[in-house]
């Protein structure tokens, strides 16, 4: 809340302007603006409003807008350690939306207010130091490269929940080759059997355990769990 015993500037621009309707009327367009007050008296019409205030209620910020049948003017005020540059083309912004609204009413002269605007813009522009200047332009540069990754983000997200779609897939379909894989790998005793039969026949009457079991991808120990049964059936002899 602002200081009680700070005060702002005071400034006022006036222009010169024609009524080519009625003040009521102009008051009624403006009554759709809540944020204003108004009344007309013999000054004219006064649009106001206060911005803030201070300790004691009083407008501390604000401005008012007076409407006569020749001239329209502006009284506003500047708080302390503010840019009164920028604040002058908060005016002239504001005043310009009133003077749009009331156009079919009160016309201003085009051609002092355009100019004031333009002097208004060139002062602000003037006053930006090239510090300023320099950060803005480093903004606007990071601004473009934060809105460029996060289009990339987007679709690095897009990509990687295609991808944890994929290897879900690819984990199932491993987990079912597994599967037909090691039941391709489990051979019953009778066909392990007959493995076994058909290499001591092609091996010169022997069997190598390690060379058969890495040949078959089967664990030694089974190999020679079905060489015991088949020597104890009489399907095979062992050899000295």
């Amino acid at each position: 809340m602002p200081d009680e015993d700070i005060a702002p500037k005071v400034e006022q621009i006036s222009f010169d302007g024609k009524l080519v309707g009625t003040l009521e009327s102009a008051k009624a367009k403006l009554a759709a603006m809540p944020f204003f007050a108004m009344k007309i008296d013999e000054g004219g019409l006064h649009v106001a409003r206060v911005e803030s205030r201070n300790i004691h209620k009083k407008p501390f910020l604000f401005y008012l807008v007076n409407i006569q049948p020749e001239q329209v003017s502006v009284v506003y005020s500047i708080a302390p350690d503010t840019s009164e540059k920028l604040r002058r083309l908060y005016i002239i912004k504001n005043l310009s939306s009133i003077l749009s609204i009331i156009d079919g009413d009160y016309q201003v002269d085009d051609s002092r207010f355009l100019q004031y605007v333009d002097s208004s813009i060139d002062d602000a522009l003037n006053g930006l130091s090239q510090s300023y200047s320099t950060l803005f332009n480093k903004y606007d540069a990071l601004l473009a490269e934060y809105r460029e990754m996060r289009r990339l983000n987007l679709e690095l997200s897009a990509s990687n929940r295609n991808l944890t779609i994929q290897t879900s897939q690819f984990e199932e379909e491993n987990k079912q080759l597994k599967g037909q894989l090691k039941a391709l790998q489990t051979y019953s005793d009778e066909s392990l059997m007959a493995m076994v039969e058909d290499w001591i026949e092609t091996h010169n009457n022997s069997i190598d355990i390690n060379e058969f079991a890495q040949n078959y991808k089967i664990a030694a120990p089974r190999i020679e769990q079905i060489l015991d049964k088949m020597v104890s059936l009489g399907y095979i002899e062992l050899r000295n």
